[in-house]
């Protein structure tokens, strides 16, 4: 019964949110009073120990949280999708209702209210999906063939970004990122890019962050100056062999953090780590960036060994202890987080999530030193 009074409360709370949302925003000159609650929360300063939150089909409790005030963490990525046919098609399609529950409207209202309660805040961070892509194109090679075309295609964006920015105003999510690796638009188009950034800004008054991806990304967006975070997808690789040391990789880090901290140091804005993350192979430190096989995480076939675990957790020990503790780090976001996974122990899979592994622990320890030197 308390469990289904909880899902209640919070469908509730999740539909006022929706009616707020589909009114028709007006331009503001003054801070909202949402923002002004989240300008006086002082759990804001800390540190963003953060994981990325999967959204599933299935209606998140309270007890879905409760894995993650175990481990200290005090922020989530939450992720919509907006949907394209390929590299250069001029139309972003906005789905909210016809897709997995966590990824609604509803979804995304009720998991952040059920994560503020228990003192975890969300960065919303929509993602474009090329539906139909042609053989080797991604989301970061989006280009169109006319000006006509960019043109459809931001004034598509834009629909498609303002709608969250306003969902996130008006259920009180601390940060927004406007792009999920995006880099040939960024790159090619920054006047247009600037100009949607002043747009969200006009219905949103959260902080603002863009996720450029590692690999010729995060150095060559021009528009940094205009967001509060530089947000980088930090799958970058740290070793050629398997199984390296921790040592070894917080070596491999070197040269990475060179290239941040020139990039931070351009334009002195905090860095937050949108994602990151290993898979549980002996490869882990290789190539991070690539996808494992469908169902690693909650239905593996294969299982991982314990030389895949370990090489995990070397991945994690070594970014706490050579990326962690950097000033100019606002936070992380490990790639990923299942709501309801329930693994037994001698069933986890070679995918990236650390739940059941290792590396969990690992990055429980660490959140939990980092929670205590904020407290103290």
């Amino acid at each position: 019964m308390r469990r289904f009074l909880a899902v209640m409360i919070a469908v509730v709370l999740a539909l006022y949110g929706l009616s707020c949302v589909r009114q028709s925003p007006s331009v503001r000159s003054v801070v909202s009073p949402a923002s002004v609650d989240l300008m006086n929360d002082s759990s804001l300063s800390e540190k963003q120990r953060g994981v990325s939150w999967v959204a599933g089909p299935q209606v998140v409790v309270p007890e879905d949280l409760a894995t993650l005030v175990e481990s200290h963490v005090n922020w989530i990525v939450q992720t919509p999708f907006g949907w394209q046919e390929d590299y250069d098609s001029p139309h972003v399609t906005l789905v909210t209702d016809d897709n997995y529950w966590g990824e609604t409207d509803t979804g995304l209202v009720t998991t952040n209210q059920l994560a503020e309660n228990v003192g975890i805040h969300s960065l919303l961070k929509p993602h474009i999906w090329l539906t139909r892509p042609s053989p080797g194109k991604w989301r970061g090679e989006i280009e169109m063939s006319s000006e006509k075309d960019w043109q459809a295609w931001f004034e598509s964006y834009r629909t498609f970004i303002l709608r969250y920015a306003r969902l996130a105003e008006t259920n009180n999510i601390a940060i927004l990122c406007i792009g999920t690796e995006l880099q040939s638009t960024a790159v090619a188009r920054e006047q247009d890019w600037r100009q949607l950034i002043a747009d969200i800004r006009q219905v949103y008054a959260g902080q603002l962050t863009y996720a450029a991806n590692w690999h010729e990304g995060f150095e060559t967006i021009p528009f940094w100056d205009d967001l509060d975070f530089i947000g980088i997808q930090a799958y970058f690789p740290l070793s050629d062999r398997t199984q390296p040391t921790v040592n070894e990789l917080v070596a491999g880090w070197q040269p990475h953090l060179a290239a941040i901290e020139r990039v931070q140091a351009q334009y002195q804005k905090p860095v937050i780590f949108t994602e990151i993350g290993y898979r549980s192979v002996d490869e882990a430190a290789i190539s991070p960036w690539e996808w494992p096989a469908s169902g690693a995480e909650t239905r593996p076939t294969e299982l991982a060994t314990a030389s895949g675990l370990a090489a995990q957790a070397n991945c994690y020990e070594a970014f706490f202890q050579a990326v962690w503790p950097k000033e100019w780090l606002a936070g992380v976001y490990l790639w990923k987080w299942f709501p309801k996974l329930d693994l037994a122990a001698d069933r986890v899979g070679p995918g990236f999530s650390p739940q059941h592994k290792p590396a969990e622990r690992v990055m429980r320890n660490n959140f939990l030193q980092s929670a205590a030197e904020s407290s103290g």
